[in-house]
């Protein structure tokens, strides 16, 4: 992975990690790619703007990736109790909907905070969404309406089997059609069997959205301690890929 952009520290743009859908295993995907970025030497950070499904104390997707991954800047802006999608759990629960200004200003607050002493370490800031591009963080606002006002590439992450072709095919299109750059696939949980619609996926994915697949992180990933999940993370990705896909971009911001 690369760094480049701007000066001290300061991230130009965040990196959107999103799915295909529910449960694709983003959350993983993160941890995973923070990890990669720390075996870099990124100074890393993970965000999670809307955590739903979880009370106070609890830990969310976010510290859950930073767990595994051993990122010590984390940022959650707001949680709701429901495990429903964000607008719905905010309407179920009878709070107000969350709106683009409350969840952008404390991310680019973030973004804009040197995280360490000397704020001279090349950064790399993961955004998690909540589903897919087009879930409802709230009303008439999507993971895509927050992708667009940060100016960030996308990640997606998508299943191995048989529906993800269309599903991601999908997604991408949705970036690329808000103006956005799709950075990658990462297949979210890739068995140690694969079958032969997931062997073919792996090939058509790449040939379908014309986006590189970045890496592959195996079932059972998130089981690990966090030590082997550190040692591991970066051989689950493709070295070329990510080269390719990371060479002048302004996703990763360094000093």
């Amino acid at each position: 992975m690369s760094a480049g952009g701007s000066s001290g520290g300061v991230a130009a743009a965040p990196v959107i990690v999103t799915g295909t859908g529910t449960d694709v295993g983003k959350t993983i995907a993160t941890a995973a790619l923070a990890a990669l970025g720390r075996s870099a030497g990124l100074d890393v950070s993970i965000c999670k703007p809307v955590q739903t499904g979880l009370g106070p104390g609890e830990p969310g997707d976010a510290q859950e990736a930073a767990r595994l991954s051993g990122v010590e800047r984390v940022l959650e802006v707001r949680r709701l109790p429901d495990p429903l999608a964000p607008e719905t759990a905010a309407r179920v629960a009878g709070v107000p909907q969350s709106t683009l200004p409350e969840l952008l200003d404390p991310i680019r607050a973030w973004l804009g905070t040197p995280s360490g002493p000397a704020a001279s370490t090349p950064r790399l800031d993961l955004v998690e969404g909540a589903g897919g591009i087009l879930v409802r963080l709230g009303t008439d606002l999507t993971v895509l309406d927050l992708a667009r006002s940060l100016g960030a590439p996308v990640i997606v992450v998508a299943r191995a089997g048989l529906g993800t072709l269309s599903d991601t095919e999908l997604t991408v299109r949705a970036i690329e059609s808000a103006g956005l750059r799709c950075a990658g696939i990462v297949v979210g949980s890739w068995p140690d069997d694969p079958s032969l619609a997931e062997r073919c996926n792996l090939e058509d994915l790449p040939r379908l959205t014309r986006v590189p697949v970045l890496g592959r992180i195996p079932e059972g990933a998130g089981a690990l301690s966090p030590a082997e999940f550190v040692r591991c993370a970066p051989g689950w990705f493709d070295e070329d890929a990510l080269t390719a896909t990371c060479r002048g971009s302004v996703h990763i911001s360094g000093g």
